[in-house]
């Protein structure tokens, strides 16, 4: 069991509500961002990225967010209808604000950094009487990403969203997609992160993101089972927490727990874009119906995908790939 239940009789499967921006990903790898001249551009944004997996994975996606109304902004409307993930609640800025930039550094398999430039950026200019609520009564499953709380009137409109998934029996998951340079101070996360979480049935987050939430209410141990306990005295069913290369922790409501590790790559190229994929493959296979553990394998080797790849967005695998990983590392494993 994986202790979800999604109402069945939904247009939609998912949809994701937050960021959307452009990654200019290093095109000359192995040097400092300093020493590089190019660079490819590719739809981004956590939120985006785990919508575009679940579109690549079969599922039937949507989504609500704002683009700038210039060239950046039409690029990622038509690369989202490309991929049949309904746009009618991505709404476009007339006030003049830009997409958010990526600028992605990779100095190594290890060693990479992201430059973000997020200032008046439109995917923060979505107002809460932007969502539409008869668009969230369609779904299933709804995402919101962290990022999206971190001023008004995005902050608001997440709220608001919210509102509509409650009333609708919407299932509510909860990326933190913590970005630092996005907030004014870890306490302001922490209180708006808080707010959200309490409110949501399932919570995806690295160990970092957790911390950053528990600096005002706690607790102070900072322990993978403390943490899910928290939430678990709230909303949340499922809380997902994620250790990077070690693999990541599924708790469940009724006590059960899973311990993931990671699929080899076969070429590291970048480290960015895992978590996303991972997050996209593990919310496909809840709503498959799938125990946890099988859930979070499919997520760990689409993980393994994307890291194998210049893109993250472009990289999302498919079912037939991440399957066919799986069997090849069962075969090995078994040798």
């Amino acid at each position: 069991m994986n202790h979800i239940t999604f109402q069945q009789d939904r247009e939609l499967d998912f949809i994701g509500l937050g960021r959307l921006c452009i990654d200019l990903n290093a095109n000359e790898i192995n040097r400092p961002m300093e020493e590089t001249l190019t660079f490819t551009k590719y739809v981004g944004g956590s939120p985006a990225n785990i919508t575009i997996a679940l579109a690549k994975l079969g599922a039937r996606t949507g989504f609500i967010g704002k683009v700038s109304d210039d060239q950046f902004g039409r690029f990622i409307k038509s690369y989202l209808h490309k991929l049949n993930i309904d746009t009618r609640n991505v709404v476009t800025d007339h006030t003049g604000a830009v997409t958010g930039l990526a600028f992605t550094e990779i100095k190594s398999p290890t060693d990479c950094s992201i430059l973000m430039y997020r200032d008046n950026v439109a995917d923060l200019k979505l107002e809460a009487g932007e969502v539409q609520e008869d668009f969230i009564k369609r779904a299933k499953a709804i995402l919101i990403s962290g990022t999206a709380l971190a001023s008004s009137p995005s902050r608001e409109a997440v709220f608001q969203a919210i509102e509509y998934a409650r009333k609708h029996q919407v299932v509510i998951i909860f990326d933190v997609d913590y970005r630092r340079w996005t907030w004014k101070s870890k306490e302001e996360t922490a209180i708006y992160c808080n707010l959200v979480a309490e409110q949501c049935d399932v919570i995806i987050a690295g160990r970092e993101e957790f911390d950053v939430m528990e600096i005002v209410t706690g607790p102070e141990v900072k322990d993978d089972l403390a943490t899910a306990q928290r939430w678990f005295e709230r909303q949340a069913k499922i809380v997902v927490v994620k250790h990077g290369g070690d693999g990541s922790i599924v708790f469940t409501k009724d006590g059960g727990s899973s311990q993931g590790g990671i699929f080899p790559a076969k070429q590291v190229i970048k480290t960015f874009g895992a978590g996303d994929s991972f997050a996209g493959a593990f919310i496909y296979g809840l709503l498959q119906g799938w125990p946890v553990e099988k859930c979070q394998e499919f997520g760990s080797a689409s993980a393994s995908i994307v890291v194998s790849s210049h893109s993250c967005s472009d990289a999302m695998p498919t079912v037939e790939q991440i399957e066919n990983l799986i069997k090849e590392h069962q075969a090995n494993s078994s040798i």
